[in-house]
C-alpha cells in the first residue's frame, strides 16, 4: 500500500504544479467560428428587422392635398366616426397596407362623367381623333345605343355630366362603387327625358329646354339617393341615326322653307297691321278733330241765336228785315244788279220785265246816214 501510494503521489504533484493547458480540437475550434458566425448573423438579422420595421411604420406616412379629405379604413371599417373620419390637408399618418387603407376623396376638383348609353359604338381612337367609323347599312342594336323619343323616333344622344363631392362620407361608404352610382343616375336621366321629348324638339327647336331637363333629372336623382354630389352642369349632344342622314337633312331643309315662309308671311302681316294701325289712328284723330270743331261751331252758333233772341222778341218785323238784308248781302256778294221788291200790302203779286242789254250801242256808219 505505501509503494502505491508513493508511486501516485510524485505523479499527482507533477500534475498541479506543472498547469499544462490541455491540447485544443479541430472540433473545438470549428464550433467557436460557428458561434461567432451566427451571432453576427443573428445581429444583422435584428438590424435588417428593425430596419424593416422602421420603413414599415415610415410607410404609413401620407399627405392629404388642399383640394381633398382623406379616410383611413382599418380592415375595411373607418377610423373615427362621422365628420371625425374626415382627414383635412396635411401630413398623416396610418398602418400600411393591409391593416389600413387611405381613401383619398376629392372634395373641390370637377369630376367629369360621360354617359354610356344612347350613342353608336366608337373606339377610344376614334373618340380622339373625331372621326366616326363609316355606319353599316342598319343600326346594329347589338352594338350601338340609343333612345326613344315620346313620338317613336331613335336617336343618339349622350350626356356630359360635370360635377364635385359634397357629402364625401355618403360618396364613399354608402355605395359599393360610388362612380357607377352616378353613371347610372346619368344614364337613367338621360333616357327617361328623351322619353317626354319629340325628335324635332330635342334635334331643332328645343335643344336648350332637353339638355336643361336632363340636368333637373340627375339632380332629383342625386339628390333622391343621396349620392353626396352636386351637379354643376350637364351638357347634351344629339344627332339622328347616321343611316338617316341624308332623310333628316331633307327634312330639315323642308321646315326651314316652311318657317321661312311663315316668317315672310308674319312680317307681311306685321306690316300690314302696322299701316292700317296708323291709317286708323290718323282717320280716327282727324274724325276726333272734327268732331271737336263741329261741336264747337255748333255752341258758337247756339250762343249766337241765344244773343239774338231778345232782339226778335223785342222787334220781330225789324229784326226779319234786318236778317233778310244781312242774308241777301252775303247771297248778292257777287252780283252786278240787285233789285228788292216790296210786296203790297194787298198781297198781290207785282211782275217787273226788263229788256237789258248789257253791250254798250254801237255808234253808226256815215255811209249809211247818208243813205
Amino acid at each position: 500500500m505505501n509503494h502505491d501510494h508513493d508511486h501516485e503521489d510524485p505523479h499527482h504533484h507533477g500534475h498541479e504544479h506543472s498547469h499544462a493547458p490541455d491540447p485544443v480540437s479541430p472540433e473545438d475550434a470549428g464550433s467557436r467560428a460557428l458561434e461567432e458566425a451566427m451571432r453576427s448573423s443573428f445581429f444583422i438579422v435584428k438590424l435588417a428587422m428593425g430596419l424593416m420595421v422602421v420603413v414599415f411604420l415610415g410607410s404609413g406616412f401620407f399627405t392629404v392635398g388642399a383640394q381633398e379629405k382623406a379616410v383611413i379604413l382599418r380592415f375595411g371599417k373607418p377610423v373615427g366616426e362621422g365628420q371625425k373620419a374626415l382627414l383635412t390637408a396635411g401630413l398623416h399618418w396610418a398602418f400600411p397596407y393591409p391593416i389600413d387603407e387611405v381613401v383619398h376623396i376629392p372634395i373641390v376638383e370637377q369630376q367629369r362623367l360621360l354617359s354610356n348609353v344612347g350613342w353608336f359604338f366608337t373606339t377610344p381612337e376614334q373618340e380622339l381623333s373625331e372621326n366616326d367609323q363609316t355606319p353599316g347599312p342598319s343600326l346594329n342594336p347589338a352594338l350601338d345605343g340609343y333612345v326613344i323619343t315620346a313620338d317613336h323616333n331613335i336617336i343618339h344622344s349622350r350626356a356630359t355630366l360635370y360635377y364635385h363631392i359634397d357629402d364625401p362620407l355618403h360618396y364613399v361608404f354608402d355605395f359599393a362603387s360610388p362612380s357607377n352610382s352616378v353613371q347610372n343616375a346619368l344614364n337613367n336621366a338621360l333616357v327617361t327625358t328623351a322619353g317626354k321629348y319629340n325628335v324635332d324638339d330635342i334635334l331643332l327647336r328645343s335643344k336648350l329646354g332637353f339638355q336643361d331637363a336632363v340636368q333637373q333629372r340627375v339632380t332629383e336623382l342625386a339628390e333622391q339617393e343621396n349620392l353626396g354630389i352636386v351637379v354643376d352642369s350637364c351638357l347634351v349632344e344629339s344627332i339622328p341615326p347616321r343611316q338617316l342622314t341624308d332623310i333628316f337633312n331633307q327634312v330639315t331643309t323642308a321646315r326651314e322653307n316652311r318657317d321661312k315662309a311663315l316668317n315672310d308671311a308674319k312680317s307681311y302681316q306685321n306690316r300690314v297691321l302696322s299701316e292700317s294701325d296708323a291709317q286708323a289712328v290718323t282717320i280716327t284723330n282727324l274724325a276726333s278733330s272734327d268732331r271737336d270743331n263741329y261741336v264747337k261751331s255748333l255752341k258758337a252758333e247756339a250762343k249766337r241765336f241765344n244773343d239774338l233772341l231778345p232782339q226778335f222778341q223785342k222787334y220781330p218785323g225789324l229784326f226779319a228785315q234786318q236778317q233778310v238784308v244781312a242774308a241777301m248781302g252775303q247771297a248778292l256778294t257777287n252780283v252786278q244788279d240787285t233789285w228788292f221788291f216790296h210786296q203790297p200790302a194787298d198781297g198781290k203779286t207785282t211782275e217787273l220785265r226788263l229788256m237789258l242789254n248789257r253791250l254798250p250801242p254801237q255808234p253808226k256808219t256815215g255811209g249809211s246816214g247818208g243813205e
